[in-house]
């Protein structure tokens, strides 16, 4: 089957391509891109006003599958995946039982073919059952699937074992993901060290207990010639260690996660004090690093815009702010937030989000994807960017719907998510026949 998208502004930046022209996708892969092709054969999509992207990947997502499938299942995952734009996630492994084996691996990844949705990158644990105590088989993990290594929610546990991790990662080209918090600075933290965790009888987290973590792995990095990923950056000293890393060419990448650049701490306060849906870990942080994070999307620094979707049920979060899970929902946000704050302000411009949300995820995970080119997979994120939306809770496609965003309105948004060539998603606001 051929699809023909025509008149739509295609921003690919892989191929150095901004302009007007039309796609032609022949069953999962593109054909052609060019202007005016002809469609004969093809089945017309009119995209014109709307803009065609590689598809965009979310290299941070919590599917909670197995073993906590009242907050979210790979099947409702992926579907708020393609509803949020995303053609493929790659998912964390703190799962139940923990991904540190080929068995869940394939669990995971059977799930993902079954719902036939976003594709599905399964990332294993750096330690067996994230205990810190020893290295998973990374092999195994590769072999059946794994892109890349973390312990995510956790920080990897010592420093030896962060060595070994990233000796062992550099054999197949695969980059340690890390959760950056010293757990002697966190202690029992559950927002940003600051005057309004203070005057809210809050425990702090200070932004060091990140940085302190961070310098130690790019220094691993450096020494051991591994590749380190700083996942869901949020302090400012965290951004400078980055800088400061690759100025000496070690391979560091990392990523910043939507709340990270728009709301600060004050939102602990007002306008709904100790709302749950703010608690996330890493914490709101001050407006300094808020900026801080808006300063290196738009200087390179930044490599990926992630979401770090953390579903939780209502029931969790509806309790006191000390006792709740930290995280919240992202992926049916992310792309209306990153649209409306970085590139209708200014920051940053189209061809930047893309870099953000599919070249630089894809080439850091080496899956496929980030490219428009003739023969490559036909997995494209098409953005309505003038679609006014406004987030309404009840109406996420998650299974969980905790979101400090309830009630915001935004300018752009996605029209419709193609994968293999097939539209697994079209957004009913926007008229694509």
């Amino acid at each position: 089957m051929k699809r023909l998208l025509k008149g739509g502004r295609v921003v690919d930046p892989a191929n150095g391509r901004d302009g007007i022209f039309d796609v032609l996708i022949d069953g999962d892969r593109i054909a052609e891109v060019g202007a005016s092709l002809s469609a004969d054969g093809a089945e017309v999509m009119p995209v014109a006003g709307l803009v065609i992207c590689p598809g965009f990947i979310d290299m941070h997502v919590h599917l909670r599958e197995p073993g906590q499938e009242h907050k979210e299942t790979v099947a409702t995952g992926t579907a708020a995946a393609v509803a949020g734009g995303f053609t493929a996630v790659a998912c964390m492994p703190n799962t139940r039982p923990v991904n540190d084996n080929a068995g869940v691996t394939q669990l995971i990844l059977q799930k993902a073919a079954d719902a036939n949705l976003a594709r599905v990158y399964p990332i294993g644990a750096v330690s067996r059952g994230q205990k810190g105590e020893e290295l998973a088989d990374i092999a195994e993990l590769k072999a059946a699937g794994c892109v890349a290594v973390t312990d995510d929610g956790l920080p990897v546990a010592t420093a030896i074992l962060a060595r070994r991790a990233l000796e062992y990662t550099s054999m197949f080209d695969m980059p340690m993901i890390e959760h950056c918090e010293d757990p002697s600075l966190k202690g029992d933290g559950v927002a940003h060290e600051g005057p309004v965790a203070a005057s809210l009888g809050l425990r702090g987290i200070p932004g060091a207990a990140e940085a302190i973590t961070a310098g130690r792995d790019i220094l691993l990095a450096e020494m051991t010639g591994g590749h380190v990923h700083i996942a869901h950056m949020s302090a400012w000293t965290t951004i400078e260690a980055v800088r400061q890393g690759k100025s000496r060419g070690v391979k560091v990448t990392c990523e910043v996660c939507p709340h990270h650049f728009t709301l600060t701490d004050d939102m602990l306060a007002a306008p709904i004090a100790y709302d749950t849906n703010t608690k996330m870990n890493p914490p709101l942080r001050a407006a300094r690093d808020r900026d801080a994070m808006i300063a290196g999307i738009a200087d390179g620094t930044v490599d990926a815009i992630a979401t770090d979707h953390a579903p939780h049920h209502y029931d969790e979060k509806n309790v006191e702010f000390d006792r709740a899970p930290f995280g919240i929902v992202g992926l049916e946000t992310a792309v209306s937030i990153t649209l409306d704050r970085l590139v209708h302000t200014g920051v940053i411009t189209l061809s930047r989000m893309v870099e953000l949300m599919s070249v630089n995820p894809s080439r850091i995970l080496h899956v496929p994807g980030g490219s428009l080119a003739a023969g490559a997979v036909a997995d494209i994120t098409i953005l309505a960017p003038d679609l006014q939306v406004t987030i309404d809770k009840t109406r996420l496609v998650s299974k969980s719907k905790n979101t400090p965003y309830h009630g915001w309105s935004f300018t752009g948004g996605v029209a419709a998510t193609i994968v293999g060539g097939r539209t697994v998603y079209s957004n009913p606001a926007v008229k694509l026949t």
